[in-house]
């Protein structure tokens, strides 16, 4: 393992707002903050939204410079990346952000009923050949039932194809209200939206910034669960 790494590990331990449990203290036990984000973490009540698979977390400290009236947890497994995104809140004093090292398939864990407002899927593994495991599939589906608000959205951005259309199937096959989709943001959805939506949907995160520079197309959907 690298000296950065390691250096990087030492470092999230100071960070306040860098929660790291470990997998045997999930199979034995909720974390300590699930259905109280709000109140024990954060300490102020607001809608509270989660981007899961947050790599380096461009898009949950830019979505936390963009409307601080929201509490906002980046969830990823890759402590280096966290790192970064957990850096960045820190230099730039944002007292509205978080982030928690764990599988993401331990939400159920970390946030109770109906705690979260907005769930944020940015540029997931499609998961070629596992549809199972797609972020977007009905098992995916099912949790986030449990831990968003009746109201609840969620976005997902994407460039891959085989997520986007995999994602509309289900929610046409669950009959999902769709409140906003397009198979190229750039081009076709930017233009048409609110300058607030603009700045949104304009958020890039480091390998996003690379697959435009390589020409590719990204798609975006937002969508409830009920």
């Amino acid at each position: 393992m690298g000296k950065n790494k390691l250096s990087r590990f030492a470092e999230n331990l100071t960070f306040e707002h860098v929660v790291q449990p470990t997998f045997t203290e999930l199979q034995a036990a909720d974390l300590k903050f699930k259905g109280r984000w709000n109140a024990d973490f954060f300490k102020r009540d607001a809608p509270l939204v989660l981007e899961l698979g947050c790599g380096g977390g461009e898009y949950t400290v830019g979505l936390a410079q963009l409307q601080p009236e929201k509490n906002y947890i980046g969830i990823d497994i890759k402590g280096a990346r966290i790192w970064r995104g957990a850096k960045t809140a820190k230099e730039l004093g944002l007292t509205n952000v978080g982030f928690v090292r764990t599988h993401v398939d331990h939400i159920l864990r970390c946030f109770g009923r109906h705690e979260v407002s907005e769930i944020w899927l940015t540029f997931s593994d499609p998961q070629i050949g596992k549809a199972r495991k797609r972020l977007t599939s009905p098992l995916f589906l099912a949790r986030y039932k449990e831990i968003l608000r009746p109201d609840g959205l969620i976005h997902l951005k994407t460039d891959s194809p085989l997520l986007y259309e995999y994602t509309l199937e289900q929610i046409a096959e669950h009959k999902l209200p769709t409140y906003e989709k397009s198979d190229n943001v750039y081009a076709e959805l930017v233009p048409r939206v609110s300058p607030e939506e603009q700045a949104v949907l304009n958020i890039r995160t480091y390998y996003e910034s690379m697959w435009l520079e390589e020409g590719r197309t990204i798609h975006y959907v937002r969508f409830g669960l009920q």
